[in-house]
């Protein structure tokens, strides 16, 4: 694809701006006029998340505007990063570090240039199979049998979850849709803006209406009112985005809705892992969202699900 945008994304990327002005506005005024304790962390945490997403949405542009390319090299560089957060928090013996030097310095970049070049067949399974059969083989060259079963376990889902499901985001661009050539980007584009509004949306009803809490072990500020209240919000902006999709409105609304409900597993199994470990957040690059991780854990469970209905349905 030789250009990523078009009015309509610019007409997307402009709405986003709006939003975050407007949320902008709301957080420095909210930031003055709460005094109580209790509420101050909230207004901050609100206006950390504002400034995060500031930055966020100007790097995402850049990368689209350089082309497919430049959404394969960010993503890529995404996925090292989650992968690095995901192995540091889950620990592995020095009889590992050869496994992951293919983890992080092979199978990432070649699954990356798999998507580059449009091979898809290879890159449908080159983790799933390959990597997969090739991890626990590599780590028993090592001689130590230590928890093999559940060191060699955490390679492979830092590599499935990290890597090659999120993988799946980019690899929208490769996909050939009838009447759609050349607006692949705008796939992309709808699939961060219906998930990343899924998840803000759910925070604010959440802190707002929530009573309920879904799982409290697993993660105390998940609520059924935040859940309902913001995959059903969600839900409808992605059947208001149609326009910039190969769906129908209906269709538009059944896939957010599919693809809200994915990310929304991905958040609950995701804080299960930091549970599991006793940690808050997986890493603290991004000032008010912790690591890459914590950000892209609904677009983990969401990416493929939302490009294989993509793929079978409308290719």
């Amino acid at each position: 694809m030789s250009r990523s945008w078009d009015p309509e994304i610019l007409g997307l990327l402009g709405g986003i701006v709006v939003l975050l002005i407007l949320g902008s506005a709301v957080g420095w005024v909210l930031a003055r006029r709460v005094s109580d304790e209790s509420g101050r962390p909230v207004v901050a945490n609100l206006n950390d998340r504002i400034r995060a997403w500031w930055l966020m949405v100007a790097v995402f542009s850049v990368a689209l505007a350089t082309g497919g390319i430049g959404s394969v090299i960010l993503f890529g560089l995404l996925s090292f990063v989650a992968l690095r957060e995901f192995i540091t928090l889950t620990p592995t013996h020095r009889a590992d570090h050869r496994t992951l030097f293919w983890a992080f310095f092979v199978f990432v970049p070649v699954q990356y240039l798999l998507v580059a070049v449009h091979w898809y067949g290879l890159f449908a399974i080159f983790i799933p199979v390959y990597a997969f059969l090739f991890v626990p083989f590599r780590s028993v060259l090592a001689g130590d049998t230590d928890d093999f079963l559940a060191r060699t376990a955490k390679i492979q889902w830092g590599l499935m979850i990290a890597v090659y499901c999120v993988s799946h985001a980019p690899a929208l661009l490769m996909l050939r849709i009838p009447g759609y050539e050349g607006q692949n980007a705008k796939l992309l584009l709808y699939l961060i803006v219906v998930v990343q509004l899924s998840d803000v949306l759910q925070y604010v009803f959440g802190k707002t209406l929530g009573r309920h809490r879904i799982a409290p072990r697993v993660s105390p500020n998940k609520t059924w009112e935040g859940a309902v209240g913001g995959i059903a919000a969600a839900t409808l902006i992605g059947a208001l985005l149609w326009w910039a999709t190969p769906f129908t409105p209906w269709e538009s609304a059944g896939v957010a809705l599919l693809i809200n409900l994915a990310g929304f597993a991905g958040g609950l199994s995701m804080s299960a892992i930091k549970r599991d470990r006793g940690i808050k957040d997986f890493g603290s690059l991004i000032q008010g969202h912790g690591g890459v991780l914590d950000r892209i854990d609904s677009l983990c469970f969401a990416a493929p699900l939302f490009f294989h209905l993509v793929r079978y349905g409308y290719t």
